[in-house]
């Protein structure tokens, strides 16, 4: 799969999970959508905090800023729900200024320490970007799932 490609099918599933989020009310953004007490919010915030600042700006782009301001997305302070979207809008908008200039087969330009993320370095910039695409698909699904619960909306209209 070419870079262009990559790129593409990431900015799908980003503009699905926007989806998936969009008219929800804040109880519903609030609410606890599985027995784990994850919310819509809280997954937003991991999607924005754990996988586009971690993966892209942090780790592929070595942001400094964002290095600094690593923090468990799951486990981030109280938001509302327009300011969970607001912040993965924002956090989409850095890591497409480091992806517009990121050389993908060039090895991550940081690697956290083996305390924040102990799995083994990833060798290119590709493997990096897929992590986010599989991640944010991963989550995208997650989301139709809960939107359906919540007032019946389908992403994908499934025959009965």
């Amino acid at each position: 799969m070419d870079d262009a490609h990559l790129l593409t099918h990431l900015a799908t599933e980003r503009a699905h999970v926007l989806r998936a989020v969009d008219g929800l009310d804040e109880p519903a953004m609030g609410r606890a959508a599985a027995p784990s007490g994850w919310t819509v919010t809280r997954l937003l915030n991991h999607l924005a905090l754990d996988d586009e600042m971690f993966w892209i700006s942090a780790v592929l782009g070595a942001d400094p800023t964002a290095i600094a301001a690593l923090r468990d997305g799951w486990a981030a302070g109280p938001m509302t729900g327009a300011e969970a979207v607001e912040l993965y809008r924002h956090r989409i908008a850095c890591s497409d200024e480091v992806l517009a200039t990121a050389d993908l087969d060039a090895p991550p330009r940081w690697w956290p320490p083996a305390e924040v993320f102990g799995g083994p370095p990833m060798s290119d910039g590709r493997q990096v970007v897929f992590r986010v695409l599989t991640e944010t698909a991963v989550h995208a699904g997650h989301l139709d799932i809960v939107r359906e619960l919540v007032d019946g909306h389908q992403h994908l209209v499934v025959g009965g």
